[in-house]
């Protein structure tokens, strides 16, 4: 028996990196999977339908059920196929894994309108439009399961003010979602995974940045991983193979009591974030602060000890 028998799953940007060992992973736990890309560059340039087409013949060569589409899911023609793709082929639609993404990291006083709205789309568009659609027939149905993988490049990555807004807004796009379709037997969770791939190809342990640029580490408030000396897996431990378990088990039955998370996934360990809190607060009293007020208040209560995400 496996984790998603009898499902019919979509993954997004399933062509390579995550959204390919996802795709695989949810075959093997006996899904059926609608594998969605336009087989683009990491900076969203390019396409190459072949991409999606080859993870396809994969999987039914291993002897699971797949179909490819070749879409770009940032467009409404693109999201509606993939979504269609899966209720033609297979009748339904149980999951949505958004996987796809790209990157054009620029510094802000360099980057294009072009590189900042391409970023957007490509990594929150691409979530919005296809969830979208699956969420109509995931009402109909009272039953469905979204993942949607993000980044932690809001936390403060350098050169990336594009795809630290976006990925960002995917976070905050998912806790909606959640709020939104939670009452038809439909969740939404996130992911924020560190691994190996086009858009981040290097090992963690290998990063080490230059002096006054965090490390993705610190930035996620995340502990170094166990020593990789421990590890069993033939692959590393930063392969995408290591976030496919957890967002089949998010699209999973068995995960219907979670709803409006974010969790991450880094050297095959899971962890979950908190949900964003007041820290602390200074009160009025029925009137709003002058400025004086807040000169003299902010250094000693609100302001004091605040953690920054810029390295001094």
């Amino acid at each position: 028996m496996g984790a998603l028998d009898g499902n019919a799953v979509v993954v997004t940007g399933a062509g390579r990196g995550i959204g390919r060992a996802v795709a695989q992973k949810a075959a093997a736990e006996g899904a059926s999977v609608v594998v969605v890309d336009n087989g683009c560059e990491p900076d969203g340039t390019g396409a190459n339908p072949a991409i999606a087409e080859e993870v396809a013949k994969a999987i039914t060569a291993a002897g699971g059920k797949a179909v490819a589409v070749i879409a770009d899911v940032a467009t409404a023609a693109g999201g509606e196929a993939a979504i269609k793709a899966a209720l033609d082929s297979f009748g339904k639609i149980d999951a949505l894994i958004c996987a796809a993404g790209i990157r054009r990291d620029t510094p802000i006083w360099e980057m294009a309108e072009e590189d900042w709205d391409s970023v957007i789309d490509g990594n929150v568009k691409s979530c919005f439009i296809p969830v979208k659609f699956a969420t109509i027939a995931m009402r109909q149905q009272r039953y469905g399961r979204i993942v949607m993988l993000v980044s932690d490049a809001g936390l403060g990555a350098v050169g990336a003010s594009n795809y630290a807004a976006a990925g960002e807004g995917a976070i905050g796009l998912s806790r909606t979602i959640a709020r939104d379709v939670g009452r038809y037997g439909v969740t939404c969770n996130a992911i924020s995974p560190l691994a190996r791939t086009r858009m981040f190809g290097g090992m963690s342990e290998e990063l080490r940045p230059p002096a006054g640029v965090l490390s993705a580490d610190w930035m996620a408030r995340i502990a170094p991983p166990s020593p990789t000396n421990l590890w069993e897996a033939p692959e590393h431990p930063d392969d995408p193979k290591s976030v496919a378990p957890l967002a089949v088990y998010l699209a999973s039955e068995a995960s219907g009591e979670i709803n409006g998370q974010l969790f991450g996934v880094r050297g095959g360990e899971v962890y979950l974030y908190s949900q964003p809190i007041i820290d602390r607060q200074i009160l009025s009293f029925g009137r709003r602060f002058t400025l004086d007020e807040l000169d003299e208040q902010m250094p000693r209560t609100l302001a004091l000890d605040a953690p920054s995400p810029v390295l001094r």
